[in-house]
């Protein structure tokens, strides 16, 4: 299950994209949840452990993809961490719930906005508040409120 604490947590890592460059694995690039985190994500196709083809920007070493991608790659491969993921665009949301859901664990991650999870059901669990959100409207129902405290 995917759980989020909202606002500050104290042993959260908040610059995942600092934080990746110094602790992936090769094996993380190349395995094949990870390429496809890269390939949907970034539209790159992983060449190497070391490099991946990016349509925007053509070969870029691993360092250099997207803080969305970085952080999806940490949170799948270090679940017992908590990761900020604001880092991340809606467009990660879809794949974070599916680590959430592959992982034999579960999985906890900050977020400090509305993330966009879409008009399926799922089962999020706001750990400020013990309850778990079904859909959109109860995740920002249950969001909201968190939200204005941090304000």
């Amino acid at each position: 299950m995917l759980n989020v604490i909202v606002g500050d947590v104290k042993e959260a890592i908040y610059n995942t994209s600092v934080y990746f460059n110094n602790s992936y694995l090769d094996s993380w690039i190349t395995d094949p949840f990870g390429k496809k985190i890269i390939k949907q994500i970034d539209k790159a196709e992983v060449l190497s452990a070391q490099a991946v083809d990016s349509h925007a920007l053509g070969v870029i070493p691993v360092t250099k993809i997207s803080g969305g991608a970085k952080t999806l790659l940490l949170v799948l491969n270090e679940p017992k961490k908590i990761f900020n993921v604001s880092t991340c665009g809606n467009n990660c949301a879809p794949l974070l719930l599916e680590i959430a859901d592959t992982l034999k664990t579960d999985v906890t991650v900050n977020l400090r906005h509305i993330m966009d999870f879409g008009n399926r059901t799922f089962n999020i669990k706001i750990l400020n508040v013990n309850k778990t959100a079904h859909n959109m409207k109860e995740f920002v129902e249950l969001m909201i409120p968190l939200l204005h405290q941090e304000a």
